[in-house]
């Protein structure tokens, strides 16, 4: 986790529903983002907080930096909420590149527990089918003309607990609405942001899911066909 996700509103409406309060720096439309199957390895519209505006950029999903890279470590997509803080690879993350993804809901695959080749797709999001924003920590140089090879981001994780443990013990960090904004302020403290990735996660009983089918599987695969619920799941 997590692996696949889906972003397909306009921005005005992920912006509205968070209801920051403060000045989005740049133009919004009514154009829907519409991607239903967001991977790894391509640019996401990072929501991020520079002096008192925020801004959307496109950055790159997967963070590897340069002493991971020569070492021969592959990219990483997600780090989990209990060592990100603290551990070599994203403390400094941490510290100074907090941000959000916004999101209707993400993929995770169930498997089978007498044959691990065999795994059902399903699309987890929020009851009430509102907007959702993943916690994110990233390094990246937004006015750079040449970007550097190691700039990205990673979505932290949690642990599952009720319903969602099921389908996977893993699980994106969605925190309540007023957490995720000072989550995202540059005058929130490494410290402060701890206490929010840890005391103020949604819980999974405000979460549902239903099997879908397996063309998510392939990222090339995208449309709104992909989210819908389908009959006899093989698990």
């Amino acid at each position: 986790m997590c692996g696949r996700f889906a972003q397909f509103e306009t921005r005005e409406e992920y912006l509205e529903f968070l209801n920051a309060g403060v000045e989005f720096a740049g133009a919004l439309d009514g154009e829907p983002i519409g991607r239903y199957n967001v991977a790894p390895g391509t640019r996401v519209l990072l929501l991020n907080q520079r002096e008192d505006k925020l801004h959307l950029d496109p950055v790159h999903w997967g963070y590897q930096p340069a002493w991971a890279k020569e070492s021969g470590r592959p990219p990483l997509i997600n780090a989990r909420v209990e060592t990100a803080a603290t551990g070599r690879m994203f403390k400094p993350l941490w510290n100074s590149g907090r941000a959000l993804v916004m999101a209707d809901g993400w993929y995770e695959w169930k498997k089978d527990p007498d044959n691990v080749k065999i795994k059902q797709p399903y699309f987890i999001y929020h009851k009430n089918k509102k907007p959702i924003f993943f916690a994110a920590i990233s390094r990246f140089h937004p006015d750079a003309l040449d970007a550097p090879d190691d700039d990205g981001f990673v979505i932290v994780t949690a642990a599952s607990d009720k319903g969602l443990v099921d389908i996977h013990d893993r699980r994106p960090l969605v925190m309540t609405r007023e957490a995720s904004l000072e989550w995202m302020s540059p005058e929130t403290t490494p410290e402060r942001a701890e206490e929010l990735a840890h005391e103020y996660l949604i819980g999974a009983d405000e979460f549902t899911f239903h099997p879908v089918g397996r063309a998510v599987g392939n990222i090339h695969n995208d449309g709104e066909s992909i989210i819908k619920r389908i009959e006899n799941p093989v698990v």
